[in-house]
């Protein structure tokens, strides 16, 4: 294990029966990295952070978390770590004062540090003058800050985030994001993310796929949307076979959802102009844009060129 990584694995594999949940998983993420494992459902994502997190022992393979062997010494490891799942961990009978004092007494935290940390925490989602309140009676948006406010409870080396923001709305997904990005500066903490919202991952340090349980190597978000294209070109018509039979010639096979078709536009010198005046008699709409991290993960994981390589 090299002392500056936060998390390490070799070989790690979870298997169940005959199949492969997670295969030969070989990571090395450096201590204070936002980073992003990316992939469809069913691909291996909690699983990983579930073997990780001793919630679940790895079939084969090695890990560690800040240079400690997680299958060595579990308990350790969970004072390490922070956890935030989709399904929350919170009593909704319970107040924010006593779930977050139930979480920083399995810590073992003093009651003067704990009461001071909750006090910070709920400061920063202005949550102060709720902290008696049921979790019955807060937002969706309130409960998932709790959530959050619990994982880092006890200031851990690593914040484990599995699908976070999912259900909320755009402002309450920014405060969360903000708060993550503080912990990151004042506390110098390792955050691991896996999302549904792309556009999240985008601030990332580094980004990896899975599929089937097999790690895909990614880069930084710029590095991998720069392997897309200068542009995505997308066009709406009620011809698509005909359309596509026309432009993949010239740019390849596109991906198609309903009467939608998205190119892949390596070269930066296409007159889409002077296309669209071409296709007009045959089209609905055309639109050209930059690429991001969801069209990465389109071609990654819905592209028919996979299918028929």
């Amino acid at each position: 294990m090299h002392a500056n990584l936060a998390i390490q694995t070799q070989g790690l594999t979870k298997q169940y029966g005959q199949v492969f949940a997670v295969n030969k998983l070989d990571l090395e993420i450096q201590s204070g990295q936002f980073y992003g494992l990316l992939g469809p459902n069913g691909a291996g994502k909690s699983t990983t952070i579930h073997m990780l997190t001793t919630m679940t022992a790895a079939t084969k393979g090695d890990a560690w978390i800040a240079g400690q062997k997680v299958s060595d010494d579990p308990v350790a490891i969970r004072r390490m770590v922070g956890l935030v799942f989709q399904d929350s961990a919170l009593d909704r009978t319970m107040s924010i004062d006593e779930n977050l004092q139930f979480a920083a007494a399995l810590y073992n935290l003093p009651p003067a540090e704990a009461d001071k940390r909750i006090d910070e925490l709920l400061s920063v989602f202005g949550l102060q003058d709720k902290r008696q309140q049921k979790l019955l009676a807060l937002s969706g948006g309130q409960r998932r800050a709790v959530d959050i406010a619990r994982g880092v409870l006890h200031k851990p080396k690593v914040l484990f985030l599995d699908e976070p923001t999912i259900g909320l709305d755009l402002p309450n997904r920014r405060a969360i994001w903000r708060f993550v990005e503080q912990l990151r500066r004042d506390e110098g903490m390792t955050v691991f993310l896996t999302t549904h919202y792309l556009e999240e991952a985008a601030a990332c340090d580094h980004v990896d796929f899975i599929q089937q349980g097999k790690l895909q190597r990614g880069g930084t978000p710029t590095e991998i949307i720069e392997q897309i294209g200068a542009y995505v070109l997308e066009i709406d018509t009620p011809e698509p076979e005909d359309i596509a039979a026309l432009l993949t010639p010239m740019f390849g096979i596109p991906i198609r959802e309903d009467q939608q078709l998205s190119f892949k536009i390596l070269a930066d010198d296409v007159d889409f102009s002077a296309l669209q005046k071409t296709l007009a008699d045959n089209i609905s709409s055309m639109q050209w844009r930059k690429p991001n991290l969801n069209d990465v993960y389109l071609w990654r994981f819905c592209s028919p060129e996979d299918k028929t390589a």
